[in-house]
């Protein structure tokens, strides 16, 4: 069986420094090939060039056909042009491939025009309700924008699909239908290219695995080449400290007077030197929940006290204020500029908010995020020039220099690997052990329960059920917590369905 794309011996350089040496893979008809390795080993790069594109001041080398198109030859990009009916990429950060201005219906009919898809199979295949196609972007959460992203390359009725994380984001239900409908996709014929640090993803979908370590394949094969991956230690339990956030009757909505609304009567607290995890399913109302207590949405009813003292919205925040109480958000991409190096705009933060003068600054930003992960060198460039999972661990590096009493933690390891994900849990853990309180947001039941004290479970928007990880867990009472916990076990069967009559919530 002839493959549907090919890529041989290809090279990526940058200047002097080398992304991508001597790559080479294939992607079959009805089969999955993932390409696995920690954030900046080289899988967008290398899977970008199945679409002739590269980075600014990048220069490919190599061979690169995909349906009998030669798309690299050994002086770079051809002419050809596989974007879209021959190969679709849905990108690791979805917000770049969305249109904030339009609707996603205008955008898929679009498509669906040009392509000749289906919009109605796309939005099923993607597990949309039918009402994403009246909404814009802004109004879906980060795993359900990735869920329109799929949504958007599936309507172009591709040959080759590529999918950069798409589990990013994803709450452990989502998650195992994404399999489920991943495995459907390629029973067609179709090719899908996989780029995953989610190992369970990948051992559930894929035939064949190539592992990059910085830019080089240092193992290819089935999905027996894959590492086994590493106990998470218990970082819970702490009962110590004194309630520092609190949250009362909080409600939000998306619209003025109270339309759309996303949260319903939210009440939590958390602690000093504990960790408050907060789950659910994509679209429950994790992030504007989050932003609530960050005071970045300002459409919300209630009280919030910090220290029993009001916390206003952020514009009205004192510098203190701002200070103590920080947030990492989601889809961290667009937090940072792009003008500025990345280490400078981390710095920024303790020279703004602690009055820290440059060089100290700068010297604290470069210890920390060599503590997660990210070298000097990496952290010296622009974000365009870093992964996702460098990029997140960047932003959390830039609020930890705040020295906050409060970190919001919104989705902060999605893009990174086991090993990535250790280092945020090991700093965030000595954090807590100095008395910062922390607030977990995350898809994964069972990371977010190896690192908090209390776990609450959101659903529509409504807290549901709350506790104590390991009773939530073990002995799980709400049937969203069921299902979660059902969906987290590995080999576990479907447990619930998507209705799609549901309006989208964030």
């Amino acid at each position: 069986m002839n493959p549907l794309a090919t890529v041989a011996d290809l090279g990526a350089t940058a200047g002097h420094t080398i992304l991508v040496d001597g790559v080479s893979f294939e992607v079959y008809a009805g089969e999955v090939t993932a390409l696995v390795g920690a954030s900046g080993s080289g899988k967008t790069t290398s899977a970008l060039a199945l679409l002739g594109q590269a980075g600014d001041g990048v220069t490919l080398t190599g061979r690169v056909e995909v349906a009998g198109q030669l798309v690299v030859d050994g002086n770079g990009p051809t002419t050809a042009d596989v974007r879209g009916r021959v190969v679709a990429y849905m990108p690791q950060h979805p917000g770049s491939a969305l249109n904030p201005a339009r609707r996603i219906g205008t955008t898929l009919r679009e498509l669906e025009k040009l392509h000749r898809g289906d919009v109605d199979e796309a939005v099923r295949a993607a597990q949309l309700p039918r009402t994403t196609l009246r909404r814009f972007p802004h109004q879906f959460s980060g795993g359900q924008r990735q869920r329109v992203a799929l949504a958007q390359a599936l309507t172009c009725r591709p040959n080759v699909l590529v999918l950069d994380e798409p589990s990013t984001g994803l709450d452990s239900i989502t998650r195992l239908q994404l399999i489920h409908e991943l495995r459907a996709l390629a029973a067609t014929g179709l090719g899908i290219l996989l780029l995953s640090h989610d190992l369970g993803l990948v051992r559930a979908l894929a035939g064949r695995v190539v592992i990059l370590d910085a830019g080089r394949v240092v193992a290819s094969g089935g999905v027996d080449v894959l590492p086994a991956a590493p106990e998470m230690p218990d970082r819970g339990t702490t009962t110590a400290g004194r309630p520092l956030l609190e949250a009362m009757s909080l409600s939000a909505s998306l619209r003025p007077r109270g339309r759309d609304v996303v949260l319903e009567n939210v009440d939590l607290s958390v602690r000093a030197g504990t960790c408050l995890g907060i789950v659910g399913r994509s679209g429950s109302g994790k992030t504007t929940l989050a932003r609530c207590l960050a005071g970045l949405h300002e459409r919300h009813t209630g009280r919030l006290l910090l220290d029993d003292v009001p916390l206003p919205v952020l514009r009205r925040r004192a510098r203190e204020q701002n200070r103590r109480v920080q947030y990492v958000w989601q889809e961290v991409r667009g937090s940072f500029d792009e003008r500025r190096p990345v280490d400078e705009q981390v710095a920024r933060t303790a020279q703004r908010l602690r009055g820290l003068p440059p060089a100290q600054a700068h010297e604290e930003a470069q210890a920390t995020l060599a503590r997660l992960g990210v070298a000097a060198v990496t952290a010296a460039r622009p974000p365009s020039r870093l992964s996702g999972g460098e990029l997140q661990r960047a932003a959390l590096a830039r609020a930890v220099l705040a020295h906050p009493d409060v970190l919001i933690a919104d989705e902060i390891t999605t893009a990174l690997d086991d090993h990535g994900t250790a280092l945020v849990v090991d700093l965030l853990a000595e954090l807590k052990d100095r008395g910062t309180a922390l607030i977990w947001i995350g898809h994964d039941l069972g990371l977010v329960a190896s690192v908090a004290d209390e776990v609450l479970v959101l659903d529509a928007g409504r807290v549901v059920e709350q506790g104590p990880p390991a009773t939530l867990t073990t002995d799980p009472r709400h049937p969203l917590t069921q299902a979660l916990v059902a969906a987290a076990t590995p080999h576990s069967p479907p447990v619930v369905s998507i209705d799609t009559r549901s309006e989208p919530r964030r």
